[in-house]
């Protein structure tokens, strides 16, 4: 069964297979990368294989993510659609390590006055006019929701943003999700989604029942998935395929609103990801593999509070 390999956002026609350039940084999404030169190079790559959605954020680096784009890809393409968030804070280059023994540092910042800020320096950073995408980064508990997402509808009024979306650390709820639409037309909303870990099924219905595009993050289940003793690295031989490979053509085969972002630094990976777009499998093989996924323990960042 072949998958539609595009999906339309608002007026944007997008390439579902994407690229996630969040690496693209230094140790810790903090800093410039350790490779600038590399960096570059797989941007380009990404951009030759025919990738034309890039996910980026403000917090990436802080700011790095955004001027590395650039570097490699300004003047962009004309269907590129970059794709960048803001309204998440950082604390330092320790606070989204895995092994830094702490929760995550997720704090989210809606107060609008932070918001046009953090749009105008991604303006900057990126050297567009333009956002074709922006999405807050996460909800504000303690910021009216009209406030954050009225802020975001005035730039996009004066033309700073094109479409608008919402973010979830580790996910939107299907009620934020419709609370959120009555404020401003929500044309893509990003959760943690992979095989492994389907807990925002639900938003995902809602998307495809409304229009909506679905970005999944870790949607190689941060790499758990992959590893030697994975349900997927025990069954990708047996259909001539990588782990990475599996686990991608999956989202894309199980929803046509998926539009995927794997990040990676190496260019040969990239083109394995690219792909995974190709890959058929009956409803029947899909079906054995997801069954194998559902029983991995898949990892969720922690809640903490938000202040």
């Amino acid at each position: 069964m072949t998958v539609t390999k595009t999906l339309t956002l608002g007026d944007l026609t997008i390439n579902r297979m994407g690229y996630g350039a969040m690496h693209l940084t230094g140790h810790g999404v903090w800093g410039p990368p350790e490779n600038p030169e590399n960096a570059v190079k797989v941007l380009r790559r990404a951009v030759e294989l025919g990738v034309n959605f890039l996910d980026t954020a403000d917090s990436y680096g802080p700011g790095f993510n955004e001027r590395i784009i650039r570097e490699a890809l300004h003047p962009y393409p004309d269907d590129l659609v970059i794709a960048t968030k803001g309204g998440m804070l950082r604390s330092g280059q320790s606070d989204w390590l895995r092994d830094s023994g702490n929760p995550p540092y997720i704090v989210a910042c809606g107060r609008p006055e932070y918001l046009r800020q953090q749009v105008e320096l991604s303006l900057y950073n990126l050297g567009l006019d333009c956002i074709p995408l922006y999405q807050l980064h996460r909800i504000d508990p303690v910021v009216p929701l009209a406030d954050q997402l009225g802020q975001l509808a005035q730039l996009q009024q004066q033309g700073k943003i094109r479409h608008i979306g919402v973010s979830g650390q580790p996910e939107v709820s299907v009620e934020q999700l419709a609370a959120c639409r009555e404020i401003v037309d929500i044309v893509a909303v990003e959760n943690l989604y992979n095989i492994a870990d389907r807990s925002s099924e639900p938003v995902l219905t809602y998307a495809e029942e409304n229009g909506i595009g679905f970005i999944p993050w870790f949607p190689l289940g941060h790499g758990d998935l992959l590893g030697p003793g994975g349900a997927l690295a025990k069954v990708a031989p047996s259909v001539g395929a990588t782990p990475s490979q599996l686990a991608l053509a999956w989202l894309l085969h199980h929803s046509p609103n998926t539009i995927l972002i794997p990040g990676t630094t190496s260019t040969h990976h990239l083109e394995e990801n690219v792909r995974a777009g190709d890959l058929v499998l009956d409803d029947a093989q899909w079906d054995e593999i997801a069954e194998l996924c559902s029983h991995e323990e898949p990892w969720r960042p922690e809640q903490v509070p938000a202040y």
